[in-house]
């Protein structure tokens, strides 16, 4: 008897954690891409996003999903709009980019919060990046998402 109620707990744990451990995270494609309240071009707009921005897929239905980003904020995107890139966003107020992966490296330029990059490679705990407008650089781990 304790041995079927071990194996029902834990089947319940992996039917509630699932959404989450198995979420696929993919990118934004386009320049700029429309978020929307629902799976369809008949929903609102909610807010845009630029090129490279990250979401972890949380459901499909049909040709859309519905996801959360780096803000934990929620909607729906086609499929047809983003792609397996691996990609990061800055989830600090001020980020510096840098000419190498470390401190002593020169600040090539700096960025606010929410901008979106797609990733070149990776040495130690820093990434070297690249923006949709051409530009890169090396930001340490800690400043993304």
């Amino acid at each position: 008897m304790k041995t079927y109620s071990i194996f029902s707990i834990s089947i319940v744990l992996v039917i509630i954690f699932s959404s989450t451990a198995f979420a696929e995270r993919l990118s934004v494609a386009p320049s700029v891409a429309n978020i929307r309240s629902g799976p369809g071009t008949k929903y609102d707009v909610l807010w845009q996003v630029a090129k490279y921005h990250p979401i972890l897929v949380l459901k499909k239905t049909g040709t859309w999903y519905h996801f959360r980003d780096f803000e934990d904020d929620k909607g729906w995107i086609h499929k047809s709009l983003v792609r397996k890139i691996s990609t990061v966003i800055t989830n600090k107020n001020k980020c510096n980019l840098r000419s190498g992966p470390g401190t002593k490296f020169k600040i090539l330029f700096t960025t606010e919060k929410g901008v979106p990059f797609k990733i070149l490679k990776r040495k130690g705990n820093w990434i070297h990046v690249q923006h949709a407008d051409g530009d890169k650089g090396w930001i340490h781990k800690s400043l993304v998402w």
